[in-house]
């Protein structure tokens, strides 16, 4: 099973704090699917919502296909989340407690489909964020003197 990894979020990894994750299949026209084959999506400022049992992807980036013509896609279109009703309904619970959110983390090619990887999530505090980039220093800082 080869997985490609197409667009990653990464300032959801600093600005939360991941709880679990889920794969979920997304609604793509054919030129979305180029063009994030060719590396054209952000997921910075994008979020799941979850509206009358449906799961949506609401302010992703993907650049409009190069090669494409009149009919492009709109770069910044509400994008439908394919899961199972059941998980929907899980996921709409957690998503209703306080500081929790849906966050999505990782476009991906798997099996030449693309696929999104959510997130439920919780914010950090600053102090929080301070303390992750400390720990990241001194680890690094640890490697690098075991290379010695």
């Amino acid at each position: 099973m080869a997985i490609k990894e197409l667009v990653r979020n990464r300032r959801a990894y600093h600005d939360y704090e991941i709880l679990e994750t889920y794969e979920t299949g997304i609604v793509l026209y054919g030129t979305e699917v180029k063009s994030l084959r060719e590396g054209g999506g952000s997921l910075q400022e994008a979020y799941v919502r979850i509206t009358e049992g449906q799961l949506w992807l609401v302010s992703a980036s993907i650049a409009p296909y190069k090669y494409g013509n009149i009919m492009n896609h709109e770069e910044r279109r509400l994008r439908k989340l394919l899961m199972h009703g059941k998980e929907i309904q899980r996921l709409k619970s957690w998503a209703q407690e306080k500081g929790q959110t849906l966050v999505p983390l990782l476009f991906y090619l798997k099996e030449g489909r693309v696929k999104l990887l959510i997130g439920r999530a919780k914010g950090k505090k600053q102090h929080e964020k301070r303390q992750a980039i400390k720990e990241k220093e001194v680890k690094r800082s640890i490697e690098r003197e075991m290379r010695r």
